[in-house]
């Protein structure tokens, strides 16, 4: 294993993410501000999902969504309860912010595989399932080479790639890209049912076969 991979990336991410909660503190206290005043309270959304080894963290975000219910009390479609507010902050990524949070903690990474949801956790391939032997990452090669526009199988495969192509470089230039993608809001879909939905019916189908 490289040096990089054993302790460099680790002090890489406590540099990065400490100088970006700091350079981002107003624009964090801004969004906030906004998602009190438009969405209410809680203004972070919390979430479990699997880490490194699969072990469960809880992932932050602002929240973009309403708490609105039906006439029996249940909440209503992801679809319907996401605000103006919800789509840009998911169109322009900076949702995913709090997530630094979870960088300087340890539980995630600046680049890595996406976290997901623990429900998918029986249904990965040997392959995909080295996907665990590296902290989640706010950003990944999945990101910049589709994201939302690609399979999930493809997405878990680019997981798979990064685990074995991982490197400072590799990091710097998955990270460089990261930064235009958003800039210019590639691939990016902020229908709050479709990718989960798509996720179940992949799963579901590969249950099936298992």
């Amino acid at each position: 294993m490289s040096i990089y991979r054993a302790c460099g990336k680790r002090l890489f991410d406590l540099v990065a993410s400490a100088t970006l909660l700091i350079l981002f503190a107003p624009l964090l206290a801004t969004l906030a501000l906004l998602v009190r005043v438009f969405l209410g309270a809680p203004i972070l959304f919390r979430q479990v999902r699997s880490g490194k080894n699969r072990q469960a963290f809880t992932i932050l975000k602002f929240r973009t969504m309403t708490n609105a219910v039906d006439a029996e009390g249940k909440l209503l479609p992801d679809g319907q309860r996401l605000t103006r507010l919800g789509r840009f902050l998911r169109a322009t990524s900076v949702d995913e912010l709090p997530e630094l949070w979870n960088v300087l903690r340890g539980d995630m990474s600046l680049v890595g595989p996406r976290p997901l949801l623990r429900q998918y956790d029986a249904y990965y391939t040997e392959r995909e399932l080295r996907r665990f032997d590296f902290l989640p990452g706010i950003t990944g090669w999945a990101q910049i080479n589709g994201r939302n526009e690609l399979a999930w199988d493809q997405r878990l495969e680019c997981d798979v790639v990064y685990v074995e192509r991982c490197s400072f470089w590799f990091d710097i230039k998955i990270l460089c890209f990261t930064v235009v993608k958003v800039l210019r809001r590639d691939n990016v879909h902020v229908d709050a049912d479709q990718a989960e939905t798509a996720m179940d019916e992949e799963r579901r189908q590969r249950a099936a076969v298992i």
